[in-house]
């Protein structure tokens, strides 16, 4: 009977494999609850009663303000109690919001459950960062967090065709329950299987004033902060695409049902080249193969920006061009989580929270503009993309004090990052 009982939290261990692929799992429950709901946006809006076609985008753009939002907190609650217990409260949290959302009556219901459930899941994007900095550091962590990103991609290539294959045979309130009933197992998982990985040493006192100087010394970094930054404006470039991806590709470039389909192409790019950067980046370095990703994305935008704008862009060369932006965003987003979060060893949990509110709170507010601003056309998602990519060099030479390609060993690292 007793062998039955799992065993204390610091009596389990876990390898780098199960954990890149629990960490992954973790953060895909928050796409899961963003890319399903991509095919449904026109029932849940039909349904509830919202008018204006592009206020479909809310579903999604309230949700990532509430995870930006919530971001602030579950990293300094983390540093003090650990990482298991805000764990468990986030699943429990997300499973309650999604069962809200499963029976919303209207649709200022759905919002509000949606922003709330964004809130107080936000654990699930912030702390696998935190917990994957407890075990690595340098390179390491930037191949490790690369590679839970490959892992963390298969979601959002599959999420559309799941959400597309739940209303060929029920109602879109199905796409919420099951993924509450999917938070479940997560968390039975994490339960049994997790080990704490914050050291006792490193726990921090719940004081405003330690919590704050924690979170400000994340913010205050010269070397971290330009990358924070830098990744939130080329997240709101591919926030803006996502929320107005059901109607620029499927009606505007009239892909139609073929959507989930073309969606999870663009998505499996993503995938591959975060396949490749786990391979190279403890070979040439983070900043190196994110800086030259950086450069490769501007060039793209410009091509963006002159195919949006030429009047005959057709459904492949916008494809085309957004896929191959994804796959350089993947080369860029773990390392620079990577390089921002290298300084922090012993503040992990609320240097994760507070760069991850800074970085989410720039991509949804700013991607919800972008989506807000469709016409019809992608002429200012091109525009976007380019403004984002020139915002985010300027944010890494600012970091790097001007001098790019290096290869530099930060303050405690056990690898060149």
């Amino acid at each position: 009977m007793n062998a039955a009982i799992p065993p204390p939290a610091r009596q389990r261990t876990i390898g780098e494999r199960e954990l890149v692929v629990m960490m992954a799992t973790l953060m895909a429950m928050q796409a899961l609850s963003i890319d399903s709901m991509l095919p449904a946006l026109p029932n849940i809006a039909g349904d509830l009663g919202a008018g204006d076609p592009n206020q479909r985008q809310l579903v999604i753009g309230t949700y990532l303000i509430g995870t930006s939002l919530g971001s602030l907190f579950p990293g300094a609650l983390a540093d003090r109690f650990g990482r298991r217990p805000v764990l468990f409260g986030c699943l429990i949290l997300y499973c309650v919001l999604a069962l809200v959302c499963t029976f919303a009556p209207d649709f200022t219901v759905m919002l509000g459950a949606r922003l709330t459930q964004g809130f107080l899941s936000a654990g699930l994007t912030v702390l696998p960062s935190a917990i994957v900095r407890d075990r690595y550091s340098g390179d390491r962590m930037a191949r490790i967090l690369s590679t839970i990103a490959l892992v963390f991609l298969a979601i959002p290539m599959i999420a559309p065709s799941f959400g597309q294959a739940v209303l060929l045979f029920a109602g879109w309130r199905w796409i919420f329950g099951i993924t509450a009933a999917m938070a479940l197992l997560v968390m039975l998982w994490v339960w049994l299987r997790l080990p704490e990985s914050l050291d006792p040493a490193n726990r921090q006192a719940i004081h405003l004033r330690t919590i704050t100087g924690n979170m400000s010394g994340a913010l205050l970094e010269r070397s971290a902060i330009g990358y924070v930054i830098g990744g939130g404006v080329l997240w709101a470039g591919l926030f803006g695409f996502l929320n107005s991806s059901q109607q620029l590709i499927a009606e505007r470039f009239g892909g139609g049902q073929a959507f989930p389909l073309i969606f999870a192409g663009m998505a499996g790019g993503m995938a591959v080249a975060n396949l490749a950067n786990s391979r190279i980046v403890e070979r040439f370095g983070a900043r190196r193969v994110s800086q030259a990703a950086l450069f490769a994305y501007i060039g793209v935008a410009i091509l963006q920006v002159w195919r949006a704008f030429s009047g005959t862009e057709g459904l492949w060369d916008f494809v085309g061009l957004m896929g191959s932006q994804m796959c350089l965003i993947a080369f860029m987003g773990a390392n620079f989580t990577s390089i921002a979060l290298q300084p922090f060893g012993r503040t992990a949990g609320a240097a994760a929270s507070a760069q991850m509110f800074v970085r989410s709170a720039l991509s949804s507010l700013l991607g919800i503009a972008i989506g807000q601003s469709y016409d019809g056309s992608a002429r200012n998602l091109s525009l976007a993309l380019l403004t984002g990519g020139l915002l985010a060099l300027g944010m890494v030479l600012y970091s790097e004090r001007g001098k790019l390609f290096r290869r530099l060993y930060a303050p405690g690292a056990e690898r060149p990052a």
